[in-house]
């Protein structure tokens, strides 16, 4: 006959067997102090992503790399170890190395994550050589910067002072004007922006060109050819082409540029002037041979 349960009985909880521990659970716990910093660089790159995220919601096109340039510095940095190993730099010729270095503001051993190279471009393209600049940050460590220099066009002389300048006027340098070769020379308030289209016009008409020391502006409205002889050769405002075809003619015809003139005058369409070289004064001869003069008279 079955015996019945006491109240003590059923109320007797059943011990289970104690369960052991996962494969996936051991491997964690023995790995744990070298999953420990892995853990502590994937939170700052959340974060990191989250900021650069809610940023470029409200300007993606021009804030997302600075959001990310001010987020990726310094614990970032130092818990991945990246550094800049070599700063390359292309198309330099004319800008110092020791100012391109102030410019870019990185060196090897620096954290690359801490570079910006937005504002790295900026302060380059303030250097007066620098037309433009592109500058790229590589996790290999490397910091390419890629430069496009303006090109020297001329010396411009005004006041009594001499600048190296481009075709558009800026100047680039003040001191070695002399390490660019040969530049044609430009005088004058204004020349320095309005030089390039009568400089392309005079390299049309070589033998004009040959003969030419400088290009001199008047006023601010016109143009006067300072020959090597001397000779001041007056354009018309506005007409230089025409001008100087005419000029080449009477060059070809008349050798007119290799006389001893002060001013060859070509500002009338129908007409030119032609300005002699003064005579030197007559010198008069001394007291005493005027008066030997007079004896013998």
């Amino acid at each position: 006959m079955p015996r019945k349960l006491t109240a003590g009985a059923r109320k007797r909880p059943v011990q289970k067997e104690p369960q052991r521990p996962s494969a996936l659970r051991l491997w964690l716990r023995r790995r744990r102090p070298m999953l420990r910093p892995a853990g502590k660089a994937g939170a700052l790159l959340v974060l990191f992503g989250v900021a650069a995220m809610g940023v470029a919601s409200l300007d993606p096109a021009s804030k997302l790399t600075a959001a990310f340039d001010r987020a990726s510095t310094g614990a970032a940095a130092r818990v991945g170890g990246l550094r800049v190993t070599e700063v390359r730099i292309e198309g330099a010729r004319n800008a110092t190395p020791a100012m391109l270095r102030e410019a870019i503001g990185v060196r090897a051993g620096d954290p690359i994550l801490a570079f910006a190279p937005q504002a790295a471009r900026e302060r380059l393209e303030a250097i007066a050589w620098i037309e433009s600049a592109e500058v790229q940050r590589h996790l290999s460590g490397l910091v390419l910067v890629r430069l496009r220099e303006r090109a020297p066009f001329a010396i411009w002389q005004n006041n009594g002072r001499f600048a190296i300048i481009d075709r558009e006027g800026r100047t680039v340098a003040t001191d070695r004007l002399d390490a660019f070769g040969p530049l044609p020379l430009v005088v004058g308030a204004g020349a320095e922006k309005t030089a390039a289209p009568l400089y392309d016009l005079l390299r049309g008409v070589p033998d004009v060109l040959a003969r030419t020391q400088a290009l001199v502006r008047i006023g601010e409205r016109r143009w006067n050819l300072r020959l090597h002889s001397g000779t001041d050769v007056m354009l018309p405002e506005g007409h230089e082409d025409a001008a100087l075809l005419r000029l080449a003619e009477l060059q070809k015809g008349n050798q007119i540029l290799d006389r001893p003139l002060q001013v060859v005058d070509l500002r009338l369409p129908d007409r030119l002037v032609l300005r002699g070289n003064p005579a030197p004064p007559e010198v008069a001869p001394p007291a005493a041979a005027r008066a030997r003069a007079g004896r013998s008279g």
